[in-house]
């Protein structure tokens, strides 16, 4: 068992969370991942209406006993979500655990907290994780430059970018980008993280709902197998290597604008790619640690073997530790 500050205040038993991702975190995989003692995440904005979310949400509790939490990410649009009609749907699920990306989550703070909801706020950056833990969130997930999804604009990895984090950050935080297994878990706490967030690998299990032609494209793959978009609109994104992902990043880097790559990058295509199972259909997001992925287990499978390999490790290096100091 691994007690650290992110178990104890969020509620949970292994240090270990569910990315919430775009078509991905519905309730059968967050389901999966709570009953195995990690904190199972659902997309809100997966599902297209509030109402839809609460009835995602009681599909989930009919799965699991255990804590889940949900994902909001808020983005500035010409024609947003109905965010507020999204939040009450969430507190009136009697949801406990809110994972916030996209915008400041200081706006959203006090509905939440006022509802006893714990905010987990993603952040790429130290400076960001600074501002979002003073204004009041519980807890903070420092995303890596190898992770899936939006690294921000810094190209920090995390090796350098945890502890670096870890020396400004008081409140429960956890390390997300390029973690996949027990070395990986075993090595973000001794950099300073309270455990770990995965996208990419849980993307990767049985429960997970894409399809199964690319989970076996993400075990094929290698860490080189990703590309990065929209670096000339200082919005990157890493998303998987196939013709559209390239062809996007050609048309930028030869001075084209949004308007020239918003039919290739469009959410519908990128749905399209975890539906039919094309790899080539659209843009999907996947992180580096792709490369680390070899098989496609049970949720429980894969947090039982993480938290199995981490305690060994931990255990292993400091007997080792304690053995070198009596030798000194």
């Amino acid at each position: 068992m691994i007690s650290t500050r992110f178990t104890e205040v969020f509620g949970v038993r292994h240090p270990i969370v569910q990315g919430g991702m775009q078509w991905v975190g519905v309730a059968e995989l967050a389901a999966a991942v709570s009953n195995a003692g990690g904190l199972g995440v659902i997309t809100a904005l997966t599902q297209p209406t509030p109402e839809a979310l609460t009835k995602e949400i009681a599909r989930a509790r009919e799965m699991t006993d255990q804590p889940f939490g949900v994902n909001l990410t808020i983005l500035p649009s010409i024609t947003p979500p109905p965010y507020d009609e999204y939040r009450h749907a969430i507190a009136d699920a009697g949801i406990t655990i809110v994972e916030t990306a996209g915008s400041n989550p200081a706006p959203h703070l006090g509905f939440f907290h006022d509802n006893g909801i714990k905010v987990l706020h993603k952040c790429t950056s130290v400076r960001h994780a600074i501002k979002a833990q003073a204004v009041g969130v519980d807890g903070i997930s420092i995303d890596g430059f190898e992770c899936a999804g939006h690294p921000g604009e810094d190209d920090i990895p995390g090796l350098v970018l945890i502890p670096a984090a870890a020396d400004k950050i008081t409140i429960p935080m956890i390390a997300s980008g390029g973690f996949a297994d027990g070395r990986g878990l075993a090595a973000a706490l001794m950099l300073g993280a309270d455990g770990i967030n995965m996208g990419t690998r849980f993307m990767c299990t049985k429960e997970s709902p894409i399809h199964e032609d690319i989970k076996r494209k993400i075990v094929e793959s290698t860490e080189r197998d990703t590309v990065l978009m929209f670096r000339p609109l200082r919005n990157t994104a890493r998303v998987a290597r196939n013709a559209v992902s390239e062809e996007v990043v050609r048309i930028l880097d030869d001075g084209g604008t949004f308007p020239d790559v918003q039919a290739l990058v469009s959410g519908a295509r990128g749905k399209t790619v975890y539906e039919k199972g094309d790899p080539e259909a659209g843009v999907w997001s996947v992180g580096m640690v792709q490369g680390l992925i070899n098989d496609i287990p049970s949720s429980g499978e894969l947090i039982d073997r993480i938290m199995a390999d981490a305690q060994q490790l931990l255990s292993k290096y400091s007997t080792e530790a304690a053995a070198v100091g009596d030798l000194a």
